[in-house]
């Protein structure tokens, strides 16, 4: 394990492009497989995550070469993948392992797909249950709820699920399900959970629908090879627009951006918290809104969230918890149960280390209280083997009293390999 030391700053100033967006990246190779031609991808997350995705598609006889600049998908249609020789390893990704568990199941053959020892902890049955209405034969540890999963794959039956989460692993492992399905599949949510997949199905020229509520797509749909372009991540531009925000006389610009709505619930808070958060020269890629985003210091002050806003902020709490740390007042979150079952318990695994800073904090079932403070303290915090707990608590160490040791960060290689090279760009010192 990797220790790394980070030392308080006195602001952060820069312009600066983060990596491009996991879930696209992820998207483009999946789709690009499916479809018949040479799909070529543009600003690829060349994170840990996303090379399982590549590695698994290669085992299944598809051709993608990356030169550094480019990635290249030589598709071979809806029936072209190959039964791999061995165990998929999904590494620690749960997008890879959950969205290609529901493409396997409409295979004409066995395969059977794991991941490191995080990923085997994280729950599969929100999966596996939908697909085996549809038809799917998939077995696994604690009955079918932990990876390793094996799928006997094959025809599929088009369903109209009703899903208890908004979540867009699950809608988005349906929709790809639903493309061999005889019929019409409908995924429907209780709120809209990001549509990266709607947006790519679209682009690829699937036969489908998309409303607030849900997505219906028709099986047989023949894809047809894309040029793409990925913008960069707003999951990975969050921690720079905390950091910003919370260290004084900060100004920063962020080129690029996706600013996707159905990701836009991070900006949406802490412009609520009165963070100065400007979207400059809005535009569109590759059917993906983009935009720079020029952040500046702010005084912060405690809210309260919940409901529809959460799900589309999700994957950015651990980074809200930093900034709702360094607030005026108190920050009460509910409706976040999700982040208990990521790749770590982000509740607990955030209440705890901002507890070591000196911030007071109350869990709950679905979120928490926390009680911002004027500075943090130093010290030691820990992953959790967490790639976003280990980014936003690099983050909180800029504005500490002393500097602070964070262990076990090799996971931030999964989405972001060059970040502590980038943040420490941008801290002055």
């Amino acid at each position: 394990m990797t220790d790394i030391i980070v030392t308080p700053a006195q602001s952060i100033r820069g312009e600066i492009t983060v990596p491009g967006d996991k879930s696209i990246s992820h998207r483009s190779i999946m789709l690009g497989a499916l479809a018949k031609g040479i799909t070529t991808v543009r600003g690829f997350l060349r994170g840990g995550d996303n090379l399982s995705t590549i590695q698994a598609f290669r085992s299944m006889g598809i051709r993608i070469d990356d030169n550094g600049e480019t990635v290249s998908i030589e598709g071979k249609g809806l029936h072209g993948l190959s039964e791999p020789g061995d165990v998929i390893d999904c590494g620690n990704s749960g997008t890879t392992i959950r969205l290609i568990t529901g493409l396997l199941a409409g295979q004409s053959f066995f395969s059977v797909v794991t991941g490191d020892q995080y990923l085997r902890k994280r729950p599969m049955k929100r999966v596996v249950e939908p697909l085996s209405l549809m038809g799917a034969r998939i077995s696994g540890r604690n009955q079918g709820s932990l990876a390793p999963l094996a799928i006997n794959g094959g025809r599929l039956t088009a369903i109209d699920y009703r899903s208890p989460v908004s979540s867009a692993q699950i809608k988005s492992s349906i929709m790809l399900a639903g493309l061999y399905a005889d019929g019409e599949t409908s995924v429907r949510e209780p709120s809209l959970s990001r549509d990266h997949s709607e947006r790519m199905f679209r682009l690829f020229g699937a036969s489908m629908t998309a409303s607030d509520t849900g997505v219906t797509v028709r099986g047989g749909s023949e894809l047809t090879a894309q040029e793409i372009s990925v913008p960069a991540d707003i999951s990975s531009a969050a921690f720079f627009m905390v950091a910003a925000l919370t260290t004084p006389g900060s100004e920063l610009l962020i080129r690029n951006v996706g600013v996707n709505p159905t990701r836009t619930g991070v900006i949406d808070i802490l412009r609520d918290m009165g963070g100065q958060i400007e979207l400059l020269d809005q535009r569109e890629l590759s059917g993906e809104p983009v935009a720079d985003i020029l952040v500046r210091s702010s005084h912060l002050k405690g809210i309260a969230i919940s409901g529809s806003v959460v799900p589309r902020a999700i994957d950015e709490f651990p980074a809200i918890c930093v900034a709702a740390a360094r607030a005026e007042g108190l920050t009460t979150i509910r409706d976040a149960r999700e982040l208990r079952v990521k790749e770590t318990d982000r509740i607990t695994a955030m209440a705890t280390n901002l507890r070591r800073l000196g911030v007071t904090i109350d869990e709950c079932d679905d979120g928490m209280d926390i009680s911002g403070v004027e500075c943090l303290d130093g010290g030691h915090v820990d992953s959790f083997g967490d790639h976003r707990i280990a980014m936003s608590l690099s983050v909180a160490a800029l504005t500490a009293r002393a500097p602070m040791t964070l262990s076990d960060t090799e996971c931030v290689s999964t989405s972001f390999p060059s970040f502590f090279t980038l943040l420490d760009s941008v801290a002055v010192r």
